[in-house]
């Protein structure tokens, strides 16, 4: 099945592309390189940027954070959004943030997906985005 023209990309991918240790490695780093050779456009928030960023530093050096800082995120178009947006995430996060230990980046992405991007497909390994009834792209096992 092709892949569709945009998708965002939450940090599960994103880390998921530059740990080789991470289970859905396997997965995800075919899924980015044919999602680079099909041109499709990667979405995503400044939000999920740096989380990425800290947790690649955190959990596999600052060399991999690098990587993704300068060869990932130039490709990547940043989604603006503005005070209501960043209510709605934490009306979300105060629902659903205990229950289904939702962080607030996740609240964040929700908010944007649904209310700003006509609720485009994601690339994601975190459970959250399909348990919000986000389109979850299937990967290639």
């Amino acid at each position: 099945m092709p892949l569709p023209p945009r998708v965002f990309c939450d940090t599960s991918f994103f880390h998921a592309c530059l740990d080789p240790s991470d289970t859905h490695h396997p997965q995800a780093h075919p899924l980015v390189t044919e999602a680079t050779a099909a041109r499709v456009a990667l979405w995503t928030t400044w939000d999920v940027v740096s989380e990425t960023v800290t947790l690649l530093r955190y959990r596999v050096g600052h060399a991999s954070a690098l990587t993704f800082v300068d060869d990932l995120y130039p490709r990547l178009r940043l989604v603006e959004y503005g005070a209501e947006v960043r209510a709605q995430a934490l009306d979300v996060f105060r629902r659903y943030g205990r229950e289904r230990r939702l962080s607030l980046c996740d609240a964040i992405s929700f908010v944007v997906v649904t209310t700003l991007l006509e609720r485009m497909p994601c690339f994601a390994f975190d459970e959250d985005f399909r348990r919000l009834g986000l389109t979850v792209i299937a990967t290639p096992q």
